[in-house]
């Protein structure tokens, strides 16, 4: 019976390390999960406020393009004159759109902005080719205006 003895207590005591073990893993993860969680919050809440100044920038940006588009100071203006084109580029491909839904085709030359119903349209540039199905060239597209 002294061997069932021993091999009883061996077993007690190997089940009480394995528990205690057990225990100091089970405390060690939950530290690493608190830590892990708090930089995943922590991250979370760095891109938050990132996009929330990027957010604000560009609201400076649009206000101090309104209030300041004509008369930009020197640093900006390249920048302000680069939105100005490319928002008229964006009015004429808007009015492009709205001639093509009407069926009737615009001037595509870069000389005048006048509406061509067909290519006898007196309005219309004498050297403009006008097609009703006519795209803006891809070099007047090369400018990106961000």
């Amino acid at each position: 019976m002294a061997n069932y003895e021993d091999f009883k207590k061996k077993a007690k005591e190997t089940l009480e390390t394995i528990a205690d073990v057990s225990v100091e893993a089970y405390k060690i993860a939950e530290e690493k999960a608190k830590v892990i969680a708090r930089r995943t919050k922590l991250n979370a809440d760095i891109a938050h406020e990132k996009a929330l100044i990027r957010h604000l920038k560009s609201d400076i940006g649009n206000k101090y393009y309104e209030l300041h588009k004509d008369d930009p100071e020197i640093a900006l203006k390249k920048d302000c004159d680069g939105i100005t084109d490319a928002l008229a580029r964006i009015d004429a491909s808007k009015k492009e759109i709205e001639e093509l839904k009407k069926g009737g085709a615009t001037c595509s030359c870069d000389e005048c902005d006048a509406e061509a119903e067909s290519a006898a349209d007196e309005e219309c540039c004498a050297d403009a080719d006008v097609e009703a199905d006519s795209e803006p060239a891809p070099e007047e597209r090369t400018e990106n205006p961000e």
